[in-house]
């Protein structure tokens, strides 16, 4: 049984609309034919067809009239664009959730005018897997009964923390980019482990698990991950060892670096 009665609407039809509507499926959120995309690419239509079995349209206005829930799920700089055509389609039975990296409720809400209430939310695709790490931020005309909807949302595919809008951006930085930059260090575990003589799908395999685990180990124990760190790390032993080469070689400075540099990008695409 679905425990979510709202019609969801998705503009634009990418991955991340594809992984958010899967994502709320695989939870009995919602059923099928409460979730419609609209979307002007036919290949982005077709694949959150098949993804997701549900339907698909060419027309935005369409869409929000079907819709009362709108995600804006288009890419920051398609913003003013997308919504300046169809700002007479919204009213205040409208509540549009954001996912527009940079994009602020105050940028929104001077395209729309007054009538929707706005939410802007920061997810990552690990939504797909029930896995996502997401925040949200509520815009000035947006209820408390808005921000428990999105929080149920967010939080039926992962956790979700409610932020000062200010803090969106530094979101996006670090949980919107960082499944790149965790894909990117598993799979230079993997390749470490192929040079060492093992084959590629264990190395994979085993690269991929201990990522997992030891981001379980840091949200179930409750500890530090220093703490952890040294619970492995024994005196003159391996772990050690191959810390030390780590740190030379600058690897804690340069996932720091990339946090920022993610950050930076999100407020430029936002005008900030």
């Amino acid at each position: 049984m679905t425990r979510f009665d709202h019609h969801l609407g998705f503009i634009g039809a990418g991955r991340m609309a594809t992984a958010l509507a899967r994502g709320f499926l695989e939870a009995r959120l919602c059923a099928r034919d409460r979730i419609t995309a609209s979307d002007p690419l036919p290949a982005a239509r077709q694949q959150f067809a098949e993804t997701t079995g549900c339907a698909v349209l060419v027309d935005n206005a369409e869409l929000v009239r079907a819709s009362n829930v709108v995600f804006l799920a288009v890419k920051p700089q398609q913003v003013p664009g997308v919504l300046a055509p169809i700002k007479g389609e919204f009213a205040p039975r409208h509540l549009v959730i954001s996912i527009a990296a940079g994009v602020t409720t105050g940028g929104i809400a001077a395209v729309l005018g007054p009538g929707p209430r706005i939410i802007r939310v920061m997810p990552n695709t690990p939504c797909l897997v029930g896995q996502s790490a997401s925040a949200y931020c509520l815009g000035s005309s947006a209820t408390a009964d808005d921000g428990t909807l999105v929080a149920e949302l967010l939080k039926s595919v992962g956790i979700a923390f409610e932020l000062p809008e200010t803090h969106l951006d530094a979101v996006t930085g670090l949980s919107g980019s960082g499944p790149a930059f965790v894909y990117l260090v598993t799979e230079a575990l993997s390749d470490g482990g192929v040079r060492m003589g093992l084959p590629r799908d264990v190395a994979l395999a085993l690269a991929a698990q201990t990522v997992r685990g030891a981001a379980e180990m840091v949200l179930r124990s409750g500890q530090h991950p220093c703490v952890l760190k040294d619970q492995v790390a024994s005196p003159g032993g391996t772990t050690i060892a191959g810390l030390q080469v780590l740190e030379d070689r600058g690897l804690r400075g340069a996932l720091m670096a990339a946090v920022e540099a993610a950050t930076l990008r999100s407020r430029e695409l936002g005008g900030g």
